[in-house]
């Protein structure tokens, strides 16, 4: 629909006219817009050269000052706050899915496909943009929602369409609708996500943060005096809005940024001046929220991936070189164990799906038994079996004695899983509720700076 492939087979029809788009251009032309799960932003360019960016009426000699005053002034009126001076690659990743909402605003599209547009939002914020959709679709717009919230697809559908394995397993009214028949079509089966089973006995420490500072790319202070700890068979749950710094903190305990202020432990050791690679030998393992920018080598094949931990020893090492039969045996083993689906031979990992993706990633940290594992948006894009898939590992891993940090943005995640639940605001922690019990409202509150 968004022109960038072109079908095999079938019709795409706009105004009962048959549509050949070439490429996303001719589907914006028609009026088309839609906010890739893989953004489609130029990392170098600020965040208002990106919205301004390739619209017909944008002159050839930019005013950037022009250009600053409409983001800004869209980022107010549909509540996604940017900094429009910032560039993409200095943002999360829920702050460039921000940029690619806006862009499209800014083209005022007929029709607007959204995938997982509320991923980085708070409740609150997620109702603001609901009205905003209901706004669009009273001026006559079509609205797109592709989501795998299914609380989220009830109260903002007029129809919903179910896809799984590539086709279409059912349309109806969402009158007729309820999140139980949704979750059985989704994945053919009676369904239902995860969650903790009460509480665990928890045991020592396995990662303390002690008064945490951390500075972000742009040398400014995004974590301040941040402090907590987390135990073994417990799940910490991280709640906020994108770009409040977690990106910052999680890099930060797992070694990858600098810390300027306090200490790290991990498993009573002291992390704070550490080696990612000795801060793993402690029993860290980290699972970042950029899949292939961070956690995979997207060039390289799924063997070689899934051996980036334990290449240099043995048995997938003999001294200086790699024994290439054993590193395929053990991706073979985790492939299996961990369910990653599309592996072909030695292609790279950037054609498999969001979902085998970090099935993949997830299948590595966990295969050497970490005693603390972070998990930073571990489910963020991917459908309903893969996410089941995510937080299984994941409460796994708490059942078996390892704590782990899971930092997200999907409030509901964190309410199933979280043990305990920190609130994260501009770099400092607001608040601290337990997980059972938590209120999403009073969580929502914090999130946008309302300290408990």
């Amino acid at each position: 629909m968004a022109g960038l492939y072109r079908p095999d087979a079938g019709l795409v029809l706009l105004d009962g006219e048959e549509m050949h788009f070439r490429s996303p251009a001719d589907s914006l032309a028609a009026g088309i817009g839609m906010v890739y799960q893989h953004f489609k932003l130029v990392s170098n360019l600020t965040v208002a050269e990106n919205i301004v960016l390739g619209h017909p009426g944008t002159p050839f000699r930019l005013s950037r000052r022009r250009a600053r005053a409409l983001t800004v002034d869209l980022a107010e009126r549909y509540g996604l706050p940017v900094d429009p001076d910032a560039r993409i690659w200095q943002l999360s990743v829920g702050e460039q899915q921000r940029v690619e909402i806006l862009k499209l605003l800014h083209r005022d599209v007929r029709i607007l496909i959204l995938d997982e547009p509320t991923a980085v939002l708070t409740p609150q914020e997620a109702d603001a943009l609901f009205a905003t959709v209901r706004v669009m679709t009273g001026e006559g717009r079509a609205v797109v929602f592709v989501s795998h919230k299914l609380d989220e697809v009830m109260e903002i559908s007029d129809r919903i369409t179910v896809l799984r394995d590539g086709r279409n397993a059912g349309s109806l009214p969402v009158g007729e609708a309820d999140p139980a028949g949704l979750a059985r079509m989704m994945v053919g089966r009676e369904f239902s996500f995860p969650e903790r089973a009460g509480a665990l006995t928890t045991g020592e420490v396995v990662l303390a943060v002690e008064g945490v500072g951390v500075r972000g790319d742009r040398d400014l202070e995004a974590v301040s005096g941040v402090s907590f700890s987390v135990r073994e068979g417990e799940i910490v749950g991280v709640a906020g809005v994108s770009g409040n710094g977690q990106r910052e903190l999680a890099e930060a305990i797992a070694g990858v940024r600098r810390i300027v202020a306090g200490r790290v432990e991990i498993g009573g050791i002291d992390a704070t001046r550490l080696s990612p690679r000795r801060r793993i030998a402690a029993g860290l393992g980290f699972v970042p929220e950029d899949r292939l920018g961070m956690g995979l080598a997207p060039g390289l094949g799924i063997v070689d991936n899934l051996a980036l931990r334990g290449y240099r020893s043995p048995p997938m090492a003999r001294g200086p070189v790699l024994d290439h039969d054993e590193m395929e045996r053990h991706a073979d083993d985790l492939v299996e164990r961990f369910d990653v689906r599309g592996v072909r031979g030695r292609l790279p990992v950037r054609l498999l799906s969001g979902g085998n993706l970090q099935k993949a990633l997830l299948a590595r940290e966990i295969e050497h038994r970490p005693r603390a594992l972070i998990a930073a948006a571990p489910t963020r894009g991917l459908d309903v079996g893969a996410t089941t898939a995510v937080r299984s590992h994941l409460l796994a891993q708490r059942e078996s004695g390892a704590g782990v940090l899971l930092i997200s943005e999907d409030l509901e995640e964190l309410l199933a899983l979280s043990d305990r639940i920190l609130v994260i605001h501009a770099g400092e922690i607001v608040g601290e509720v337990p997980g059972e019990g938590a209120d999403p409202d009073e969580i929502g509150l914090m999130m946008a700076g309302v300290r408990r």
